[in-house]
């Protein structure tokens, strides 16, 4: 998995329809401006905009070999396994703060919306699926377990990548981190 640390980078992805896009790519494998534009809802010169925005700091790349002709283009991700950041490498760049407040305030937005919408009724003919529990580790296990389920997205991703089949893209968001100390209000919320 590639890692980043330039700030530049992390601002980048934070707007919602270049990370949408990142995610669009990396589940399918590649897609063209056009693809982008129907699936997010956009113009179609707002898609293209963005993905040379992610072409520009390396993120995404031209697919040549699946082009239809010289003036079809077709973008994947450059790194085919995946984008990843070292909060602590991110922090220690002049802007990476900020870059990183940035970053955290649309995750916060996008992780309250999926947990929203995964919690409210389904849509007919949607299958989703939540999962919420524990386990102990120690560091050195987190580790391993993260491989394990990195390995187990990529088996699956090489499964269904390129498949326009009625398939639809589902959002994977795992967690993983020890239990933050909740404020006595919080944890109490449940007991009355």
């Amino acid at each position: 998995m590639a890692k980043y640390d330039d700030p530049r980078i992390l601002r980048a992805i934070a707007h919602p329809a270049r990370n949408r896009i990142l995610s669009e790519l990396w589940a399918s494998g590649s897609l063209r401006a056009a693809d982008v534009a129907r699936i997010l809802g956009i113009p179609a010169n707002q898609a293209s905009f963005h993905l040379r925005q992610l072409a520009k700091y390396g993120l995404i790349q031209e697919a040549p070999d699946e082009a239809r002709d010289k003036r079809d283009r077709v973008w994947r991700m450059a790194p085919e396994d995946g984008i990843s950041f070292r909060s602590e490498d991110m922090l220690a760049q002049p802007g990476g703060e900020a870059a990183m407040e940035v970053y955290k305030r649309n995750a916060r937005s996008r992780g309250h919306l999926l947990v929203d919408l995964s919690l409210g009724p389904s849509e007919p003919g949607v299958e989703r699926y939540v999962s919420d529990g524990s386990l102990r580790f120690t560091q050195e296990e987190v580790e391993e377990y993260a491989n394990e389920v990195h390995a187990l997205r990529q088996r699956w991703r090489e499964r269904t990548k390129g498949s326009d089949d009625g398939r639809m893209t589902y959002s994977v968001y795992e967690l993983v981190q020890p239990f933050p100390d909740f404020p006595d209000e919080a944890a109490g919320a449940g007991d009355s």
